[in-house]
């Protein structure tokens, strides 16, 4: 376990304590970190759609677009009728005012990642399900008990942490649903939406569950309900007081599973998406800094901290990156490919550091150790005695004797490409916003401002 079992916390397969997270708007709330200016406007952001131009759909519309009549999947040009784009109207212009921005899926992944390190720097267990979604088993975390007798409990103020953490290291916000099984958290995160936390312990499923309209239950889409209220189910009540036997006829394998969602009862378990591709581990200074010493010290504990994370789960590892963060938030990464999987700590650390020269002057506000290219021990493997030669591609980052004796064909590189590993085949997000296949792609220089792969940081 990577935290801490708080007082109370239970194991019992019926009492569970399953979160789920759902990032709001999240395209949207990456695009105002990087300009903090949009905040509280109405914000489009736009798949297929280039600045100035009207050809394309909505991905995500800020709470703020969505008042005036935006949505997701909306052609553009739509929006724009609502919401006159903010830069082509003149000073007399009495109306609300939209603002547009492209799709910027490298963005939102690095974005992405730092929400991915906090969910699992407090659950053993995560299922990624979308970019903007996972589901968080935190049973031996946390417990149903209530604090001081009183209504709140522990399970609430465990919720309320990870929303904090997410707000104040990452910066764009979440809603958190808690509750015994998945689809009861995945029904809670969306129950109070933008920033909402909602709790449902197990003696309250029920009543939760039975006013609800039956197309807010997990797995009913517009289709389904409208045959449901054909047959005069309305609620999630009216679906737990039907006759099951006509719904399975009707639905098959499906009807039976929402028959047993609106009565609460879900035992799927959370599972994660297979092994991890990387592993890594960030932290951000309470204030900007270009002392090199701080710099260093903290990417040696990180280092330390990802290869003991490597080898409790028998990876061995073919690449050593770091990531560094400047103001305001422009995201360069670094990496070492070696010759082969190694299980080294010493020359994680030592790889780090070359890296981090580069940056020895610059002022940064986080920094990050990764390995990747995953090899486990029960995995077919050549376990590498050494390397005998090595070589920089970039004469500004310079190799240590230690880590050149067994560091081969050093690359350094910024790494772009494409990962999913937000992105379940079989399970699409239920947003409007795209998914990519899965695919990781090592590349070569990407430079842009505030852009790197999901993928280096995970």
């Amino acid at each position: 376990m990577d935290g801490p079992q708080l007082p109370g916390a239970t194991a019992d397969r019926e009492d569970r304590i399953i979160l789920h997270v759902d990032m709001d708007c999240f395209y949207a709330s990456c695009e105002r970190l990087r300009e903090p200016e949009l905040v509280g406007k109405p914000l489009i952001v736009g798949m297929g759609y280039e600045s100035g131009e009207s050809h394309g759909a909505v991905a995500t519309a800020s709470y703020e677009a969505r008042e005036h009549g935006v949505e997701s999947a909306q052609a553009i040009s739509q929006a724009l009728d609502v919401l006159p784009r903010a830069e082509t109207v003149g000073d007399d212009y009495d109306g609300v005012v939209g603002y547009y921005r492209p799709v910027d899926l490298d963005f939102y992944k690095e974005v992405a990642a730092d929400v991915k390190a906090v969910l699992h720097e407090h659950a053993e267990t995560v299922r990624e399900v979308s970019i903007d979604e996972a589901y968080l088993d935190v049973t031996d975390r946390t417990g149903w008990e209530t604090v001081d007798g009183g209504d709140r409990t522990i399970a609430e103020g465990y919720g309320r942490h990870i929303k904090q953490q997410i707000a104040r290291e990452v910066g764009v916000p979440a809603s958190v649903g808690v509750a015994p099984n998945m689809s009861t958290a995945k029904i809670a995160s969306d129950f109070d939406k933008p920033d909402g936390l909602t709790v449902v312990p197990p003696s309250e499923v029920e009543a939760f569950l039975d006013p609800l309209p039956v197309d807010e239950l997990h797995g009913v889409g517009p289709v389904t309900a409208r045959e449901l209220r054909a047959k005069g189910i309305e609620t999630a009540g009216d679906l737990a007081a039907a006759d099951r036997g006509p719904l399975v006829d009707q639905l098959g394998q499906r009807g039976r599973e929402l028959y047993d969602r609106a009565r609460g009862t879900d035992n799927r378990e959370v599972t994660p998406r297979g092994r991890p591709k990387s592993l890594s581990r960030e932290s951000a200074f309470t204030e900007t800094t270009d002392a090199i010493d701080a710099k260093r010290e903290k990417v040696s504990a990180l280092a330390a901290d990802v290869a003991a994370r490597a080898q409790s789960r028998g990876a061995m590892y073919r690449t050593i990156g770091i990531k560094v963060v400047t103001p305001p938030f422009e995201v360069n990464t670094r990496a070492s490919s070696l010759s082969g999987p190694i299980d080294d700590p010493a020359l994680v650390e030592s790889v780090a550091l070359d890296l981090l020269a580069e940056f020895a002057d610059e002022r940064v506000r986080k920094l990050g150790v990764r390995v990747s290219n995953l090899v486990f021990d029960d995995q077919d493997q050549a376990r590498l005695d050494g390397f005998e030669t090595a070589e920089s591609t970039d004469d500004r980052m310079p190799v240590s004797d230690s880590a050149a004796s067994r560091i081969d064909d050093v690359e350094s590189v910024d790494h772009g490409g494409r990962i999913t590993d937000w992105v379940e085949q079989g399970e699409a997000s239920e947003t409007a916003e795209p998914t990519e296949t899965a695919e990781t792609v090592e590349s070569t220089k990407n430079r842009r401002r505030g852009q790197s792969s999901l993928g280096e940081f995970d």
